[in-house]
């Protein structure tokens, strides 16, 4: 039995042979081929401007986020401090879409027993003042928390603010606390749908394939399709630091 290969047939080369005919009949069918490819061409080019036809596209991105946090606080009451829990969900720490974003509240400022009245304004420079002419009746600050009265009245002790019309007691600014109060945001996952049509083309495309388990949670290589993240890993793949963030960024 002959073998299937030497050693000649493995150092073999080949090459395509090129046959080249004289011919003035062949030659010109060639060119008149040739002329009326290019003429359809720059005539679709030129005339038709097909390369610059424009379809539309229609896109629409749908996010939701889930969890659930328990958040723990120090109150003051009868001179006694006392840990009050409570339980956040969805609606508490959302806030309405703006564009394709979405907002999750991680840590917040509590001012206890706020009612609306006339009250002293939190001491800034713009608030400080001495008489009553240093404040002006119907004066709206951006940076207020509401309306002066025209009054100066005593904030605490020697130190006066201008008289509000607002939410009373005013809020103080502090610090935020830290840890954020809300840092179990870090597990909330949020699903992302994307879908997009392309009417011209009759084709419509979307993120989340068939088959798609939803209860799945995306990871680069196990489960790449997946179409939900969480909000940690996200902060990890951009190279932030999701407990820093949190104490005073909205994510």
């Amino acid at each position: 039995m002959a073998a299937c290969c030497s050693w000649n047939d493995v150092f073999q080369y080949e090459t395509n042979k090129v046959t080249r005919i004289q011919s003035m009949n062949y030659g010109t069918i060639k060119w008149i081929f040739h002329m009326i490819v290019f003429s359809y061409v720059s005539f679709a080019l030129v005339s038709d401007k097909l390369y610059q036809r424009k379809e539309p596209v229609i896109s629409s991105v749908h996010t939701k986020v889930k969890g659930i946090a328990e958040v723990k606080e120090e109150i003051l009451e009868n001179g006694m401090k006392k840990v009050v829990s409570s339980v956040f969900d969805t609606a508490d720490y959302t806030f309405p879409l703006q564009g394709n974003s979405f907002f999750v509240m991680t840590n917040f400022l509590k001012t206890e027993g706020q009612q609306q009245g006339l009250c002293p304004e939190f001491p800034t420079r713009r608030t400080l003042c001495s008489s009553d002419l240093g404040c002006k009746k119907g004066r709206v600050d951006p940076q207020s928390k509401g309306i002066q009265t025209g009054r100066c009245v005593e904030y605490k002790g020697k130190l006066k603010t201008c008289e509000v019309s607002a939410w009373c007691p005013i809020e103080a600014a502090k610090e935020p606390p830290r840890p954020a109060l809300l840092n179990i945001a870090e597990n909330f996952t949020v699903l992302i749908k994307n879908n997009i049509d392309f009417p011209g083309h009759n084709y419509t495309t979307r993120n989340i394939l068939p088959g798609v388990n939803i209860t799945c949670t995306f990871h680069k290589t196990q489960d790449p399709q997946c179409p939900i993240f969480r909000l940690g890993d996200i902060f990890r793949e951009v190279g932030d630091n999701f407990s820093d963030a949190a104490i005073q960024l909205e994510v």
